[in-house]
């Protein structure tokens, strides 16, 4: 799998904040939340968005809250303590139950009969310290992030922790932005129902590579 692209860590920096605002925008849209680009940019700069939820209101701030916490802290390895400080950004407000907990109930995924197994915590443990062993970091970013989504190891909130986990090790490399257009989540969304199901990543993760990775050649 060959990096898309090849920046330095300023860089690829620039490229996430100059475009955070869309970033948050499909990352809440992929969460099915129900918001525009410009209600998006709104909450972002501190502005009213009339007639949003204002459930939605906090989710739009919390990632950029997450955003924020990511940016700065780019040195620190990817593992377990960072994914769970991801979802309690995410879920902050009380927006998630127990958010930065592993979960310890079932639960259940749209369009599919599939559950999860509980996660366990030393199991997650091992397998990010695994990940380290890829080599390539578009690759490795990518198993991160299907890997904590099908793990659904959060009660709420995790397609967003997983992209934000991606893209700590996306820009740290130079490598680009994981994120997933709009128009894409009509067909991103039955292969990620097709790897919850059969646990075979190669549709999913090929999907993401040729169609969701952001970046500039500078």
């Amino acid at each position: 799998m060959k990096p898309k692209y090849n920046m330095t860590l300023e860089q690829n920096i620039f490229v996430a904040k100059r475009n955070i605002v869309d970033y948050i925008y499909k990352s809440a849209r992929l969460e099915g939340l129900g918001v525009t680009y410009p209600d998006t940019e709104a909450i972002f700069n501190g502005m009213s968005a009339p007639g949003v939820r204002v459930t939605d209101i906090i989710a739009v701030n919390n990632l950029k809250h997450a955003w924020q916490f990511l940016l700065d802290t780019l040195e620190p390895p990817l593992d377990y303590a960072y994914l769970c400080k991801l979802n309690q950004l995410v879920g902050g407000g009380n927006l998630i139950y127990n958010a930065g907990y592993i979960r310890a109930l079932p639960v259940s995924i749209g369009g599919t009969s599939w559950k999860p197994a509980l996660p366990v915590e030393e199991d997650i443990k091992a397998r990010l310290n695994e990940s380290r062993g890829i080599e390539n970091a578009t690759e490795r970013a990518i198993d991160i992030m299907l890997y904590c989504m099908r793990g659904q190891f959060f009660l709420d909130g995790n397609k967003r922790t997983a992209m934000l986990a991606a893209n700590k090790e996306m820009i740290a490399n130079g490598q680009g932005i994981i994120t997933i257009p709009v128009e894409f989540i009509s067909g991103f969304t039955p292969l990620l129902i097709q790897y919850y199901e059969t646990g075979e990543p190669d549709a999913v993760r090929a999907f993401v590579y040729d169609n969701c990775i952001d970046g500039m050649n500078l």
